[in-house]
């Protein structure tokens, strides 16, 4: 298992979420919508919007999981938020980054997983992720990764709209 790296800009990138006052905050509908329908589009098991801090991925949206927060090292939104596209892994048994992670070994058994970096609009640096996960593998379309980008648009708004002002 490849750890998700950290960025050199991470304290930058860290300070600018914290600026965000979003962190910790309680679910939202405008948020929970998003992930929702994200889910019953795709039909998935999961969808979140995650946000990364220095250790952890914490959920400010979450459908599929119980879990409200993960281990930022393991995580696959730890990979998403760097990429400069669309992060889409279609069987994760068969990448070497994630075959043997934990969530794909054990519960949740991710065996799909397309992520979009959402980043905040002052400083343009990444912020968290908007993701969904399946347990089988899949292909995703042309037509899926526009309607997923869609998606992504939506959390990015919805976390710049919810920050301090």
């Amino acid at each position: 298992m490849k750890k998700a790296p950290i960025p050199l800009n991470d304290e930058a990138r860290i300070a600018a979420l914290e600026m965000m006052g979003i962190l910790d905050t309680p679910p939202e509908e405008r948020f929970d919508k998003i992930t929702k329908n994200a889910t019953e589009y795709f039909n998935v098991k999961i969808a979140t919007i995650s946000l990364i801090d220095r250790k952890r991925e914490w959920f400010k949206s979450c459908v599929g999981l119980t879990e409200k927060e993960g281990p930022r090292d393991i995580s696959f939104c730890g990979h998403a938020m760097l990429a400069n596209e669309i992060f889409i892994v279609e069987d994760t048994l068969k990448d070497e980054r994630f075959a043997d992670n934990p969530y794909v070994t054990g519960y949740p058994f991710i065996r799909f997983y397309a992520g979009i970096s959402l980043k905040d609009k002052r400083t343009k640096l990444p912020i968290g992720v908007f993701c969904i996960k399946d347990d089988k593998p899949r292909e995703f379309s042309s037509e899926d990764i526009n309607q997923f980008l869609i998606f992504g648009n939506q959390a990015e708004d919805e976390l710049n709209r919810a920050q301090k002002k």
